[in-house]
């Protein structure tokens, strides 16, 4: 990992993900070698905030056809930001 831009590839923008922001926890997707403590670091430094905790979650990509050619999509990590009382981001702005 070369710098934070390259450990957070871009914000979860979902109903679910949309819901966790009440509870103080934004979702970006990350790249599947990222480590808690690099997300926890790149999310503090590019965002201006304190990192409660981090969860990730490693989704298998799906085997999937269209127009009869059959493809798997890519596997992926999503990576659960809790933040410290009183941090907020607006992931609508961008960086």
């Amino acid at each position: 990992m070369n710098t934070h831009h390259d450990v957070i590839l871009s914000p979860v923008i979902t109903e679910k993900a949309t819901k966790l922001t009440d509870h103080n926890q934004i979702v970006f997707r990350v790249p599947l070698e990222a480590t808690k403590p690099a997300i926890a670091k790149a999310v503090e430094e590019l965002f201006k905030v304190k990192v409660k905790a981090v969860n990730t979650v490693r989704i298998k990509g799906k085997n999937k056809a269209f127009r009869g050619t059959r493809f798997k999509r890519s596997d992926y990590k999503k990576a659960v930001v809790t933040l410290e009382e009183g941090h907020q981001i607006d992931i609508t702005t961008g960086l």
